[in-house]
Parts: C-alpha cells; sequence; structure tokens
C-alpha cells in the first residue's frame, strides 16, 4: 500500500529554500480551534471548545458512531519518519459497562490516524481486523486508556494505559498490555509526550504532572520480535492529529466492552515531517518544462502532464526524493500548451 498527493505547478516565480524543515502544529485553545484548522468528523456534541478556560472539553462515548477532533498533517507519516506529540490531559470521570451488557472498559484515545480508513464504515476500533476482515481498525499511533471492566465469564479487568501501533494490514504493538495495567488519576492534569524516532523505531511515552514525573509506559520497538505482532514488513501510513471517540459497534454483545469519558485536552504540539513538495515553481531550461521545489526523503517524485485534465501522462523518471532542491523536467513537450502537476509517493 502507499499513499499520494498531488501538487499542481505554480507558474509564478517562487523563493526556494535549500532544506526542508519539519512541520509544527500548535494549539493552546485560547481562540476558536474550527478557524485555526482543526475539524470534527461524527457527533459534534462531543467536542466543545470552553473559550472562558481555554481548552477543549471532551465526551468519550463508545454508544456513538466514530467521531473526530482533528486536524489534518499536510503530509503522510510512515514508521520511516521522526514524530512526534505533546498533550495535557485531564479525565474528569470514566465508566466502563455503560452499554448494555458490555462489561469491559473500552478505549479512549488521541494520536495520529489515516482519516480515509478512520472514517470508512468497516472502521470498527473494538474488533480485531486480522481476525475479523474486512472489518476492524487499521493505520493507527496512539496514546490509549482502556478503564477497569469486567467479563462474565473471566471476571475483572483492570485498567490500562498504552500506546498503540496498528498497522495498514491491521497488525498491532505491542499486543499485550500487562506491562501498563495502571489505572489513571482523574480531575489531575496530566502532561503527556510520544516521541517515535525512526533510526531505532522507538516510541517512547512520559507522562508528568506538576512537572514531576508520573508514569514512563514501557518503550515500543518495532523491530523487537518478543514484544510486537507488527512485523519488519509491516507500516502504517497516517495523515491526521485526532482526539478519538470510537464506537463499540461490531463486538459480541455478551462479551464487548463500553465506555463513557469526560475530560479536557489542551496544549497541543505536534511535529512531523514537511509536505513532501514545497515551494514548487516551473520554469523553461533549453525548450523544455522544468519544476522546481523541496523534495522529502522516503518519497518518489514524478512530473505529470495533461491537455484535458482527465488523463495524465508521465514526462519523468521516478526520482527518490533528497531532502531539498529536486528538478524534474519534461524532455519531449509538446508543441501547444500544456498543464503540469508533481506526484509525490509514499511507498
Amino acid at each position: 500500500m502507499k499513499k499520494v498527493l498531488f501538487v499542481s505547478l505554480a507558474l509564478a516565480g517562487l523563493s526556494v529554500l535549500s532544506v526542508a524543515r519539519a512541520t509544527v502544529i500548535t494549539e493552546n485553545f485560547s481562540a476558536n480551534p474550527l478557524q485555526n484548522g482543526w475539524q470534527i468528523f461524527g457527533n459534534t456534541n462531543l467536542f466543545r471548545w470552553d473559550s472562558t478556560n481555554h481548552d477543549l472539553a471532551v465526551t468519550w462515548d463508545s454508544s456513538q458512531t466514530n467521531s473526530y477532533f482533528y486536524h489534518p498533517l499536510g503530509t503522510v507519516v510512515t514508521r520511516n519518519d521522526d514524530f512526534s506529540v505533546v498533550f495535557d490531559f485531564r479525565l474528569n470521570d470514566i465508566a466502563s459497562g455503560t452499554d448494555a451488557g458490555m462489561t469491559g472498559g473500552f478505549e479512549i484515545g488521541l494520536g495520529f490516524l489515516s482519516f480515509a480508513d478512520a472514517t470508512g464504515t468497516n472502521f470498527l476500533r473494538g474488533v480485531w481486523y486480522p481476525l475479523s476482515a474486512p472489518t476492524g481498525a487499521v493505520n493507527l499511533v496512539e496514546f490509549d486508556y482502556f478503564p477497569p471492566g469486567y467479563f462474565p465469564d473471566y471476571g475483572p479487568v483492570s485498567a490500562t494505559t498504552t500506546p498503540t501501533f496498528i498497522s495498514t494490514n491491521g497488525d498491532f504493538a505491542p499486543y499485550q498490555y500487562l506491562p501498563y495495567e495502571i489505572e489513571l488519576p482523574t480531575n489531575v492534569l496530566l502532561h503527556v509526550t510520544m516521541t517515535y524516532t525512526a533510526s531505532n523505531q522507538t516510541l517512547v511515552t512520559i507522562l508528568t504532572t506538576n512537572g514531576a514525573p508520573f508514569l514512563r509506559l514501557l518503550d515500543v520497538t518495532l523491530t523487537d520480535p518478543n514484544n510486537s505482532e507488527f512485523y519488519d514488513a509491516d507500516n502504517f501510513y497516517v495523515d491526521t492529529i485526532s482526539i478519538n471517540s470510537y464506537s463499540d459497534a461490531g463486538q459480541d454483545p455478551f462479551y464487548g466492552s463500553s465506555v463513557l469519558a469526560h475530560g479536557v485536552v489542551d496544549n497541543f504540539v505536534v511535529t512531523v515531517p514537511p509536505p513532501p513538495i514545497q515551494n514548487l515553481s516551473g520554469s523553461f531550461n533549453n525548450s523544455n518544462w522544468q519544476a522546481q521545489f523541496i523534495s522529502q526523503r522516503n518519497w518518489i517524485y514524478t512530473l505529470e502532464r495533461t491537455a484535458n485534465f482527465v488523463s495524465w501522462t508521465d514526462t519523468s523518471i521516478m526520482t527518490g526524493g533528497n531532502g531539498t532542491n529536486l528538478f524534474l523536467q519534461d524532455t519531449n513537450p509538446p508543441a501547444d500548451k500544456a498543464f503540469y502537476r508533481v506526484r509525490a509517493d509514499r511507498p
């Protein structure tokens, strides 16, 4: 699976930087976030901007449809990229077993997702995709909290706090929760930092409160065969940061889980690689049309041409990004006018 982005060629001259820098999305909710690039999918009543306290009041209600308070990243992030998310989080209250018969503790989540996948009708967070295809969750990197619950044939189940990766194939990493059994306090402001480093394939998750250490979750290393069903060939593709209220649909009604929680989220700092194409410009070079832009490593680029905006023709070879200026050229331009765009593929 790969993700594709298109950027139409701008004919006006643009200044071109020598290197591409990381994209940082910050949000302190001092102003209405819906006017700052944030959007809501699903039940809008689950998310409310508090203009007095300057935070976001959130209801996680698994009886509702999948609902997200989200912001596009402007790029596609995979296991080959460095990225991080920092946020403040306070639970006011949380209860499991709020749907009839679903007595287990269902997760509340916040993190990165693929918007197209997460808004699909087959995206069911409570269903394990490999065993339940074609439904289930794919392409997720998130902070999850499961409140304590109870299963009639098993007994009580402890609360779980865990980072979660789910690949594009629906594989989990990690998929053992015992090291993370801890119940988060209510009415305590937690500062959560999740930092993923591509060079060692490791996610570090640290929680503090009032500047003091509270909890460091076990690091998750995607290449560690001892704690993962996530294989070396697995990858994830995420393009959105989101606060996630998941539906508990699709579970066995007698062995399922549910949740109803209220809390606030504040002070986002999201750091991801820059968009794959920046400062795009075009010009003639010895009668050949040439596109120039700042590229990103781990992307593959192709210059495409059309005369009718219906069919597009590749006019350059597929070229790997180099993290700086890249030039793609149409060496056989048509005699008549044409329009160009750059295609960026994420392997």
